[in-house]
């Protein structure tokens, strides 16, 4: 049900260490607008501590694009295994759009769950 947007998300996780400082593509995004366009980032991880995730990536190229409303969302590492968004990816998701709470979440190949059964409560006073 969901394989082709995992395998879409799994192309682009290349680990690549650019420098003795960097590391990124370990995870990859794919994310689905409501438009249906796609957006895909991948992860940076620097030695001093600063870099995002591959959700943060992906949003930033839909902003490029004048999109923000999000109809699914999928995480894959190198090795093809599915990430939920950790909690800071979970809250820009949704504040980046409030209705991006219903937008759905890929688990595996055939499960996906709406955003707000991720986020803490009480998620409905924004």
């Amino acid at each position: 049900m969901y394989q082709d947007l995992i395998t879409k998300a799994h192309a682009f996780a290349r680990p690549i260490q650019p420098s003795e400082s960097c590391s990124a593509g370990g995870v990859a995004a794919l994310i689905v607008a409501e438009s249906g366009d796609e957006f895909t980032g991948i992860c940076m991880e620097f030695s001093c501590s600063l870099g995002f995730c591959a959700e943060h990536a992906a949003v930033a190229e839909m902003l490029k694009h004048q999109q923000a409303k999000i109809k699914f969302v999928v995480a894959v590492d190198w090795s093809g295994k599915v990430l939920p968004p950790c909690g800071r990816c979970r809250e820009m998701l949704w504040q980046l759009e409030p209705s991006n709470k219903d937008a759905l979440v890929i688990l595996n190949s055939q499960k996906a769950i709406p955003l707000h059964e991720l986020l803490p409560f009480p998620w409905q006073s924004a």
